[in-house]
């Protein structure tokens, strides 16, 4: 018996991302600005799930592009609608490694084996 073909045309080379239609619809991500809206996307592309998403405010600044108090803001108001969670902060030093802020992304699995919280569903806090 031969293996049966996938008829959806996935780049398997370089692989897919997946969103929720529940996300993309939801007036949470619909009331976001279009850079957040692009940020969220980049940082989708490098989830994984053994670890947090490193990403950092000049990485933001060259990928969508923008100046840095855009991305900086842009940062704020993602983890202000609950999308994403900051796990760790950056660290610079010149003698030793450097390493980019990390986050959680709230509507995809946990690298701790843990499902999605969907912060992004609950209501605003004010």
């Amino acid at each position: 018996m031969s293996k049966r073909k996938n008829p959806l045309p996935f780049d398997k080379a370089g692989g897919t991302i997946v969103m929720q239609r529940r996300l993309l619809s939801s007036p949470a991500y619909l009331s976001l600005t279009p850079y957040a809206k692009a940020l969220i996307h980049l940082m989708h592309r490098h989830w994984t799930p053994a670890n947090p998403v490193g990403f950092g405010v000049r990485q933001a600044e060259r990928e969508i592009p923008c100046s840095r108090a855009v991305a900086l803001r842009t940062f704020q108001e993602l983890q202000d609608a609950g999308f994403i969670v900051k796990e760790d902060e950056s660290l610079f030093c010149s003698r030793t490694q450097s390493k980019t802020r990390t986050w959680r992304l709230t509507w995809m699995p946990c690298w701790r084996n843990r499902p999605p919280t969907n912060d992004w569903e609950k209501p605003p806090q004010n």
